[in-house]
């Protein structure tokens, strides 16, 4: 895999593969010494030119545990701030000698014209483009579900008839994206839930059940995992619903909403969270949330994109241990 560009680009096999290296990578963690030789020698670019914590500091740390050299490029403060194209960056960095860019850009496609521009003879992870996709996001999510629904059993294992609502601001969610075609492909079934608003046009494109109303959904699909997303305030140039207590309590997830949901419901959020409005304390502090090992998992499964597109032709995901 020289590249990770979409979920939409991965087959069950390639999902299924990712989950389980990522589960080597996991275990990893629990050693007295957290580092694998794998990329010794190898640099890593963290190319953002979007403002990022989780996902920058878990790709820096999954190419730290990988022995990789990693530089870290903030768009703020750089010749990007100046007017330089995405062509000379990348240019300038093949000169520097990366061999794998992370990038996160907000124009949709950028990292796939980066992979195939010519300009860069360098692995390229998606970080996040625009609204179109955030495939290492999903990824996690998929290893959380796995983990949490079927535990020492997850190996070689999909999430086939595993039912997931994602309720939220599915327009501008690159995470929506990347997870309904993700999830898809492991078998799982998903539906959106949000307000007409936030429903992007070419919704049927992604084979999904919609829903305006997040009751009746919970009702009728009765969801084994439900995913609220964040609303993205910095992306909307216009008012999507009235204001922050009517979507609350139409969408959100709120504490009663929350009782009404069988124990073994999962509570997903790929953060950060705006308490209150997309989710309440109750339900992201409860023992059925996954919040925190969503982030924790975050880095074993970049681990295993970095392994994947940096060093698995030479080695095998047993060698790497």
């Amino acid at each position: 895999m020289k590249h990770l560009l979409s979920t939409a680009d991965l087959g069950r096999d390639d999902a299924v593969q990712i989950l389980d290296i990522a589960e080597d990578m996991a275990a990893v963690s629990t050693r007295e010494v957290k580092k694998l030789p794998t990329l010794r020698g190898i640099t890593v670019v963290n190319l953002f030119f979007e403002d990022s914590t989780r996902t920058r500091i878990s790709f820096e740390a999954a190419a730290k545990r990988l022995s990789a050299d990693v530089i870290n490029f903030s768009a703020k403060g750089s010749s990007v701030s100046k007017g330089e194209s995405l062509k000379d960056t990348a240019q300038t960095l093949a000169a520097m000698g990366a061999d794998g860019i992370v990038i996160r850009h907000p124009a949709s496609g950028a990292p796939r014209v980066l992979a195939h521009s010519g300009w860069v003879d360098a692995g390229v992870v998606n970080a996040g483009d625009g609204t179109h996709e955030h495939p290492t996001q999903a990824l996690l999510d998929a290893f959380t579900m796995r983990r949490r629904l079927h535990g020492d059993a997850s190996r070689e294992r999909g999430l086939d008839g595993v039912r997931v609502l994602i309720v939220g601001d599915i327009l501008h969610s690159r995470v929506a994206r990347s997870n309904a075609w993700l999830l898809k492909t492991l078998g799982a079934e998903v539906a959106f839930v949000a307000p007409p608003t936030l429903i992007p046009n070419g919704v049927a494109a992604f084979g999904v059940d919609v829903h305006y109303d997040l009751d009746e959904a919970i009702a009728q699909v009765r969801p084994d995992v439900v995913m609220m997303l964040r609303i993205q305030q910095e992306r909307m140039n216009a008012a999507f619903f009235p204001n922050g207590r009517e979507y609350a309590r139409a969408w959100g997830l709120t504490a009663e909403r929350f009782r009404k949901l069988p124990d073994t419901t999962l509570v997903m959020h790929p953060g950060p969270m705006n308490r209150g409005l997309e989710i309440s304390d109750e339900a992201a502090d409860s023992a059925q949330s996954t919040v925190l090992e969503q982030v924790a998992n975050g880095v074993s499964v970049r681990m295993a994109v970095l392994y994947l597109t940096l060093a698995a032709g030479t080695q095998t995901s047993q060698g790497a241990q």
